[in-house]
Parts: C-alpha cells; structure tokens; sequence
C-alpha cells in the first residue's frame, strides 16, 4: 500500500470527519455547560463518572481507571481532581485496606452541581448531533452514535 491507496486516504477522511464530529459535539457541550454551571466538559465527565462509584466490591475507581474513563493522562486528572477539590465539589481520603490508595468521592455539593448540569449536558449533546446530521457526511456518524448503548 501506498499513501495515495485510496483504502488509505478512504480511511484517513473517515477518521477526520470523526474527529470532526467529536471537535463540535466537545465544543458545543463545552460552551453550553461553561455558560449555566461553570463546568468544563472534562469537569462535567469527571463528576459523572466519580458519580457511579460505590462502596462495593471494585465500587471505587484508582486514578488510573478514572484517567481512562475521562481520557487524559494521569497527571492531568489529578489535576482536574485537585482543581474540583478546591472548588469543594470532591473529597479525597486514603483507601481503608491499601493505605498507599486514594479514593475521590463526589461531595454533597458535586452532586448537586452535576444533577443541575446533566440537563445542559444531554440537550447540548442533542443540538450538537442534530445540526451535525444535516452534514452529509457527518450523517452516518450520528446515526452509529445514536444507535450505540452503553455496555451492560
């Protein structure tokens, strides 16, 4: 295969119009989440997924599975968690059986934070997808998206 093999440039333009959809769909939550509650997307998807926790078996996240989940580096979610910490939307407090393990907890006012901004979230998410299908060739990505559920 060469760089001109139309597989190749077929592929490449497909993944740039994915990343071009995930570019204005970020910006326009982003911008939608910054206005009504002051969160960044990133703070916004920090909170959910520090939301789902629980206090059973594998409940609580290490940072290096919250640094997945968010997809930055770790450096970066500690951090985003240090900023949010400071904000008195999260706790931090040492793993009770691995003393060398730090556990972040959503607080009282993080979860109420995150229960006024999930409406912002998804209806920004929604706008987002529906101008993003009347572009031809976005169309087919919304639709994979729209059609996609989340693992059980």
């Amino acid at each position: 295969m060469t760089a001109t093999d139309p597989a190749l440039t077929a592929l490449a333009q497909g993944w740039c119009a994915l990343s071009l959809l995930h570019g204005r769909i970020e910006a326009h939550i982003e911008r939608a989440l910054q206005t009504g509650h002051d969160l960044s997307v990133r703070e916004y998807s920090l909170l959910d997924v520090l939301s789902r926790q629980h206090d059973g078996e594998g409940g609580h996240l290490q940072m290096k599975q919250v640094a997945d989940a968010v997809v930055l580096s770790q450096s970066a979610t500690t951090r985003l968690v240090t900023r949010l910490e400071d904000r008195g939307l999260l706790s931090r407090y040492l793993c009770p059986t691995d003393r060398r393990g730090i556990y972040t907890d959503v607080t009282e006012a993080g979860l109420n934070l995150l229960e006024e901004a999930r409406p912002t979230n998804d209806t920004a998410l929604r706008q987002a997808l529906d101008q993003a299908a009347t572009n031809p060739e976005l169309a087919p990505l919304v639709r994979a998206v729209e059609t996609l559920r989340a693992p059980v």
